[in-house]
């Protein structure tokens, strides 16, 4: 308005002087960071099972359940909600027991796959939904697997990243059968004793642990040699997908529940293998896609191409329709490829 006035008053004065520059365009927002609330991702608890769980949440639409793994929270998926509800989706993303803003039992025997597939049940549940589309990644994988085992009549389609399905062998426990194979340096064996490895973590500093993990790439089997783990001095340079804000947000987490809760899931190999008994030799039957980074360690496990590729995967997941091998992808796959995995739960979600 001002201008306008400007400009009327100097024609009528017959002043020739120049119209007045148009204003300076403004400057462009800022670009959302990820871990803040900037992208409309909305975080309640829900009380299920004795405790509580965390979840993020965006969109509208069939719902999606992301289930993370070790050592990752919600916000390993914060590509994916954003993606999939775009695409149309409501998308759930609990921060599963012992993790995050969710409870920390107490005990490694409250993390057997019958304790979180609890959870998951009573979370579907609790969102008003007969079934749900699933995904999961690590142990995320492994517990979806086991929601799809025990309870197939809650999930319409899966959607699993990283971790192939593993039928229960009755002669041997996990745990034994992994020291006989890598000995007892391999990192699943060492995390064994409990708050041994939790002191080789305070001594290597959460940060520093986290970056350890999330950064690792080599398909060789994983060790935490007895001998430590490294210099507390060490410097590990960041992948571009993992940024040192990303970083930050995991640090703050994983500061305020420590370690013990994710490693509880590993020291209750042995008990989810007691407990499973029954369902040996059981199927999935549920529809299924599995998608691996081929620098995956998972993926380069003694006789894991041939379980997936030739037929071994598909006896006990008859309704596998479709394997992914992610060229130059490593194990966190969701992160390191965002779009493409997004994009290819998309794929397979919109079938249902």
């Amino acid at each position: 308005m001002v201008d306008f006035v400007r400009n009327l008053l100097s024609s009528l004065c017959r002043k020739q002087t120049p119209p007045p520059a148009p204003p300076a365009p403004p400057a462009p927002a800022p670009m959302p960071s990820p871990h803040m609330d900037s992208f409309d991702i909305t975080h309640r608890t829900v009380h299920l099972n004795g405790i509580d769980i965390h979840v993020a949440e965006k969109g509208t639409g069939p719902v999606v359940v992301l289930l993370h793994g070790f050592p990752e929270i919600w916000y390993t998926w914060r590509h994916q909600i954003n993606g999939l509800a775009a695409l149309g989706y409501r998308v759930i993303a609990p921060d599963l027991r012992g993790y995050g803003d969710s409870s920390v039992p107490n005990g490694a025997a409250s993390y057997s796959a019958l304790h979180v597939v609890g959870d998951v049940v009573a979370l579907i549940d609790s969102l008003g939904q007969e079934k749900v589309l699933l995904v999961g990644h690590d142990w995320g994988a492994i517990m979806a697997w086991y929601v799809c085992l025990f309870r197939p009549d809650k999930v319409k389609a899966l959607v699993n990243l990283s971790v192939p399905f593993a039928p229960r062998n009755p002669a041997r426990k996990p745990v034994e059968y992994l020291r006989s194979t890598y000995g007892d340096d391999y990192y699943i064996c060492r995390i064994q004793e409990p708050e041994a490895i939790e002191a080789e973590f305070a001594r290597l500093g959460t940060e520093l642990v986290l970056k350890k993990f999330l950064t690792y790439r080599n398909p060789a089997p994983f060790f935490i040699p007895k001998d430590g783990w490294g210099s507390p001095d060490e410097q590990i340079p960041l992948p571009s997908w993992l940024s040192e804000e990303d970083i930050k947000y995991y640090v703050n987490k994983f500061e305020k529940t420590g370690f013990t809760g994710g490693l509880n899931y590993y020291r209750a190999l042995d008990l989810t293998w007691e407990l499973t008994a029954p369902w040996t030799g059981a199927q999935i039957k549920v529809p299924t896609k599995f998608i691996v980074g081929d620098l995956d360690l998972t993926y380069n496990a003694p006789g894991i191409q041939d379980f997936i590729h030739k037929g071994g995967m598909k006896k006990f997941v008859p309704m596998l329709d479709e394997v992914v091998v992610v060229k130059g992808a490593g194990h966190f796959i969701n992160e390191e490829k965002p779009s493409e995995i997004t994009q290819h739960i998309h794929s397979f979600f919109s079938k249902f």
